[in-house]
């Protein structure tokens, strides 16, 4: 699938991957549905991508099914197509198991998974009835290896694999593609907003994270991996390893993965 004149809704799109993805997308001709909580900062987005790109921006929060609700009713009114749905949106964690208090590992779950599920469930009537379409998860490498400090954060991604591959199958004969993006250290704030064990933000960059991929580069290799309904793409320099020690070595993985520094 070509995304040139297609719709493309991205949520999360108010910075980090999803704005990389939004400008990128915009520059191979696609138009945009831009998702996020902030409506200044999908502004920033909006004005970031190419010039003459149709571009919605509306506000909506991932755990709340109400915004939407109200979202996806609004632009099927407007008769806005639903080509390719961007699954970006969600939080990180950066706390052990024993320091996280229940309600935020369900606050993780709560974006992460059932409100990423609940949208696509939300869209999917429309892209079948429309013949077909595309949907995009951007999950993580921890949705395909374990790591510390990010128990809960590792397992709503495993969940969105287990969810998504069996989607994968259902909606086959419907013409809808899944592809699930899995990058490594990219160069964002998501370790400023990661929630600790007691719900509060990190606020402080992680290492390997600030020197990690530039967003920009990871949206060239999604949105190809997206255009070419490649259904798992892995985004990310050296750590990309970890996946195939985990598949072919785990004994090995496991002892260097205890002795690795993770903040």
């Amino acid at each position: 699938m070509k995304v040139r004149n297609k719709w493309v809704w991205i949520t999360g799109a108010s910075s980090g991957i999803g704005r990389a993805l939004a400008i990128e997308f915009s520059r191979r001709g696609a138009n945009l549905v831009l998702l996020a909580r902030d409506r200044a900062r999908l502004q920033e987005t909006a004005d970031a991508c190419a010039q003459n790109t149709k571009i919605i921006i509306r506000e909506m929060d991932l755990s709340v099914q109400e915004t939407m609700e109200l979202v996806c009713k609004s632009l099927a009114e407007e008769g806005v197509p639903v080509d390719i749905l961007v699954n970006n949106g969600g939080i990180s964690q950066r706390s052990l198991a024993l320091e996280t208090e229940d309600f935020v590992s369900r606050k993780i779950f709560e974006i992460n998974f059932f409100g990423t599920i609940f949208l696509t469930k939300l869209l999917l009537p429309r892209m079948i009835q429309a013949g077909g379409g595309q949907i995009a998860v951007i999950t993580s490498l921890v949705g395909k290896i374990g790591s510390p400090k990010r128990t809960t954060y590792a397992a709503s991604k495993h969940a969105l694999h287990g969810y998504y591959d069996s989607l994968r199958a259902e909606l086959y004969q419907d013409n809808i593609r899944v592809t699930l993006l899995c990058p490594g250290f990219i160069r964002t704030n998501i370790s400023y907003s990661a929630v600790t064990g007691d719900g509060s933000s990190q606020n402080t960059m992680d290492t390997k994270t600030g020197n990690g991929m530039d967003p920009a580069r990871l949206a060239i290799k999604a949105v190809s991996g997206i255009e070419r309904e490649r259904e798992e793409v892995y985004i990310g320099r050296s750590e990309i390893l970890a996946i195939y020690l985990k598949r072919w070595v785990p004994g090995i993985f496991s002892r260097i993965l205890r002795k690795v520094k993770v903040t």
